[in-house]
């Protein structure tokens, strides 16, 4: 497959990253931190930057989004159409999002990844991410949404 390198999107490109998301397979909230006035919002700071990866048509089939606290830096959401897979784009996007995130001076660089998706954790292994051990993800939501 023909691919154009990975390039900065931003809010305006909400209804192609959010249907990417949904072939993909990711769950989307809608209404709470997934929305596009949420997302506008987030990419209007300057903490997180949204990159993709469109075919030679202009079809968006890969996306990232890479953000930072000011300490660490996170990948986020990370996607690659169905149809686009095991061609090297979810690579591409991570190194796309590791060279902003190194121009923000972050010096370490972390994935979340669900239970049970083997592909993502050979992916970033293969990125050269360890896993943390003993690690434990806990969270308080304000709601069903957030």
């Amino acid at each position: 497959m023909n691919t154009r390198p990975p390039s900065r999107i931003g809010a305006s490109d909400y209804g192609r990253i959010a249907a990417l998301w949904e072939a993909a397979g990711l769950h989307v909230k809608p209404v709470g931190r997934d929305s596009r006035e949420a997302f506008a919002r987030q990419l209007a700071g300057d903490t997180q930057a949204a990159f993709g990866v469109e075919d030679a048509d202009g079809r968006l089939i890969g996306v990232v989004i890479a953000t930072h606290d000011g300490r660490k830096g996170w990948i986020n959401r990370l996607a690659v159409h169905p149809d686009a897979r095991r061609q090297g784009v979810a690579m591409r996007l991570i190194g796309a999002a590791e060279d902003w995130l190194h121009e923000q001076g972050m010096q370490i660089i972390a994935a979340l990844i669900e239970p049970g998706n083997e592909a993502s954790l050979a992916l970033f292994e293969a990125a050269g991410y360890e896993p943390f051990p003993g690690l434990h993800y806990m969270s308080k939501r304000e709601g069903p949404e957030v």
